[in-house]
């Protein structure tokens, strides 16, 4: 069980990061095909794109904080010795980890009011909760990472080992 747990840690955005964009693709060519060949198009064809597209900003900003793919201006931290430049990675992921709490806390707000009134999508008539979800989803997986690349952080500053700064996203 140990090794699935750790298998979904280190790949579970790459997944979902495939599916979404798999799905904006492939349903976005159909759309396209079908305005171009029958001259119709669906609204629900947009949703899903719209949507998809949503999902794969929120997961895949999580995928960038776990491997600190984020855009950041190093150019000091490359005069900075490993345990200097530990803290200042820490004091990154604490005011991050800040904002990602906040903003996770205001946005349930967005999904209460969907869910107490029963939105629905106007293509798919499927209730807005699940779209609206993509927030929330999104920090709580970003919020994952921060507490991961916190303890990380912390314990190459402990040990005075260089810190992680980051890898490829996809090798």
């Amino acid at each position: 069980m140990n090794g699935i747990l750790a298998r979904v840690d280190r790949d579970a955005e790459k997944w979902l990061l495939l599916i979404f964009y798999v799905m904006l693709v492939a349903t976005m060519a159909v759309e396209v095909l079908r305005r171009e060949l029958l001259a119709f198009s669906s609204i629900w064809g947009e949703e899903i794109v719209r949507y998809a597209f949503i999902y794969l900003a929120w997961v895949g900003s999580a995928a960038a904080v776990k491997e600190r793919a984020h855009i950041r201006i190093d150019v000091v931290l490359h005069y900075l010795g490993p345990r200097p430049k530990a803290l200042v990675y820490i004091f990154g992921d604490i005011a991050m980890l800040v904002v990602a709490v906040i903003a996770l806390y205001w946005s349930f707000e967005a999904v209460r009011v969907s869910a107490e009134f029963g939105s629905v999508s106007h293509g798919l008539r499927v209730s807005m909760v699940w779209f609206l979800m993509a927030v929330p989803l999104g920090f709580c997986l970003v919020i994952w990472r921060l507490v991961q690349s916190l303890r990380r952080d912390i314990g190459d500053f402990s040990a005075g080992t260089p810190v992680f700064e980051g890898s490829k996203l996809f090798d």
